[in-house]
């Protein structure tokens, strides 16, 4: 039988497939994995960044082209 973690520990339980997925009574998302390695979620692909770039430079082309539309 093993003891629980104390407060300090950053280990925390992860729930199984039969579980409902909740956060912790601290309010932090169980993120450890069975064995012990801490989950991350993967960052975001090039791809990705790239269509953030392209919405927020059409964004500013609409501001710019509004501009000078409405004056």
């Amino acid at each position: 039988m093993s003891t629980p973690p104390a407060d300090g520990d950053g280990l925390r339980h992860v729930p199984s497939s039969a579980e409902p997925c909740s956060a912790a009574p601290s309010g932090e998302p169980r993120s450890v994995a069975l064995s012990g390695e801490p989950r991350y979620e993967p960052p975001p692909g090039p791809g990705r960044l790239a269509l953030w770039i392209l919405l927020f430079a059409a964004a500013a082309l609409a501001v710019v082209l509004g501009g000078i539309y409405f004056t």
